[in-house]
């Protein structure tokens, strides 16, 4: 799902490209894209692009008249920028969802996914548009403290709170995983159970990991559109990297699934070399679940020995709650 520094990086190459321009023409190639019926999307049309942007993970276009389209992404949604006049290039029919003409070219709103989740609304004033952000903390734009007040609110796992749009605006599952990976904790541990001296340096992980991957996108954008945007990418420390070697200490990175999503995590830099848990497994391996990295190698040898299957901490399983 394309996060904060990637929704930041598509505003900043879109709003040179249509900020003064025209919309003339919403075409959706398919009708459940579009979420909302007033005002009809006839009605955006003809109007000047006045300013643009982010509500959370979604991108706001902003129109004459005090209209609005907000785009929501989801987990395979992606933009693409068509030049006027320039064909529509590589992108595959099916996978546009919908395009929206401007006097200065088209942008193609495709979804790589048989689960069409992207979504286009219309909106009509300010306070409509209100009701699209979940009200969570613009971490960039705050202090410490604010984002001790929005952390302790409620008790969660950092994984949680990380990604819950309520608490914090924007993050989401690769880039919790990076920020908690740098601020050397446990995806697991309670919020109620963080130090000050541990809020602290979450905070500043997660200034830090943002404002470093928004400026890594600039320069990958340059002067052009992004078009490969992905949640999983070589420079990342643990996030999609399982079993590689964490560029901090090189133990091999680990992880816990839950449904869609899945926390990476380095047991050594993160976890005081614990392994973590599923909660559904831990009751079923209960003792023969490998507590440790050591543990899981002395295992892994031995299976190798005795001609038996590699050991691996399973894929599938509810997180515990504990860190």
């Amino acid at each position: 799902m394309p996060e904060l520094p990637d929704v930041v990086v598509y505003i900043d190459c879109l709003a040179p490209r249509i900020t003064g321009a025209t919309l003339e023409r919403v075409r959706l190639a398919s009708p459940f894209v579009l979420r909302s019926v007033d005002p009809p999307l006839a009605e955006l049309e003809g109007k000047r692009v006045v300013g643009l942007r982010r509500i959370g993970k979604r991108i706001v276009v902003g129109l004459e008249s005090e209209l609005f389209l907000v785009l929501h992404l989801m987990i395979a949604g992606r933009l693409r920028w068509r030049e006027s006049g320039r064909a529509p290039g590589r992108v595959p029919p099916k996978n546009v969802l919908a395009t929206l003409e401007f006097s200065s070219g088209s942008l193609l709103l495709t979804e790589a996914s048989s689960r069409k989740r992207a979504s286009l609304n219309a909106v009509r004033g300010e306070a409509a548009l209100a009701g699209f952000d979940p009200g969570g903390l613009e971490v960039l734009a705050s202090g410490v403290e604010r984002f001790r007040v929005a952390l302790l609110a409620e008790n969660h796992t950092l994984k949680r709170a990380l990604t819950d749009p309520t608490i914090l605006s924007g993050i989401g599952n690769a880039y919790s995983d990076e920020i908690l990976h740098r601020a050397g904790l446990s995806p697991l541990k309670q919020t109620s159970k963080l130090s000050d001296a541990e809020i602290e340096r979450l905070h500043a992980a997660t200034q830090a990991t943002l404002t470093g991957w928004i400026d890594r996108l600039r320069r990958e954008a340059g002067d052009g559109f992004p078009e490969n945007v992905t949640a999983f990418r070589p420079e990342m420390a643990v996030h999609g990297r399982y079993r590689k070697p964490c560029p901090v200490c090189g133990a091999p990175v680990q992880r816990i699934v839950h449904a869609e999503n899945e926390s990476n995590y380095c047991a050594p830099c993160q976890t005081g070399g614990r392994l973590l848990m599923d909660r559904a497994l831990s009751r079923l391996l209960q003792k023969d679940w490998p507590r440790t990295l050591e543990e899981l190698e002395e295992r892994t040898q031995r299976r190798a020995s005795e001609g038996g299957v590699r050991a691996a901490p399973p894929r599938r399983g509810k997180p515990a709650t504990s860190g």
